[in-house]
């Protein structure tokens, strides 16, 4: 697929929820039960969201943090700007996009991952209870410390971008999900990598993009929003 720029054009899908939701997203739990609990707060001003997460890690054969998620269907394209709040306690807290099967700790998924030192790369665990690999369930970022990260699904492929604010993106990597549902979690997330440390991220720009139905006809369907291209815009 071609170099993006940044503001690209696409569809945000604005899902709700009538359990507490958190902008446009419906879930919103620590995963794994961390010893220190986390949250979410949406600002509706700007349209940001603080996220803040314990956990011991997000890898193994099980998970600890905090996620922000929505259950969708198909393909998609999800796009956000992600910053960490101070230095932190840990090179190695992370954030980002997650693909992930269900709530449950040791669920089969797929992150694109921005760590505190600014290492970025895509993590997977093959599935449910696997334990996860170096290296041969990950794909670095040759470069560091961006700032924007950006995960497309096609079918059962998963692709990572990432980039700086004004810049294209990279390409980080793709990595077939062969087990992967076709009705799956997404959001972002927040892990400490310190099971006694609270670590925090601010999120925005968020998109979730989906792509129009080959036989869509906004005049049959009584949707109303902008069609631009492949995608829909709510």
């Amino acid at each position: 697929m071609k170099q993006l720029i940044i503001l690209f054009l696409g569809c945000l899908v604005n899902v709700s929820s009538a359990q507490n939701p958190t902008g446009i997203f419906q879930g919103n739990s620590d995963i794994g039960n961390p010893k220190t609990k986390g949250s979410a707060v949406y600002n509706q001003v700007d349209q940001s969201y603080i996220l803040k997460g314990g956990g011991y890690n997000i890898w193994f054969e099980r998970d600890e943090f905090h996620y922000l998620f929505n259950k969708i269907k198909g393909d998609f394209i999800l796009t956000a700007n992600f910053e960490f709040a101070g230095k932190g306690k840990e090179a190695h807290r992370k954030t980002g996009w997650m693909v992930r099967e269900s709530t449950d700790e040791k669920s089969q998924h797929i992150s694109a991952t921005l760590h505190g030192n600014g290492m970025t790369c895509l993590q997977w665990r093959v599935s449910s209870g696997a334990a996860m690999r170096d290296p041969q369930d990950e794909i670095f970022a040759k470069d560091s410390s961006y700032n924007v990260i950006q995960v497309e699904r096609i079918g059962k492929n998963i692709t990572m971008r990432a980039a700086r604010t004004g810049k294209v993106f990279d390409i980080i990597g793709s990595h077939e999900m062969e087990n992967l549902s076709d009705e799956v979690l997404v959001g972002p997330f927040i892990c400490s990598h310190n099971a006694d440390v609270i670590e925090e991220v601010k999120v925005w720009n968020v998109r979730i993009d989906k792509p129009v139905a080959d036989d869509y006809n906004p005049g049959k369907s009584g949707l109303s929003g902008l069609q631009t291209g492949n995608y829909k815009r709510f």
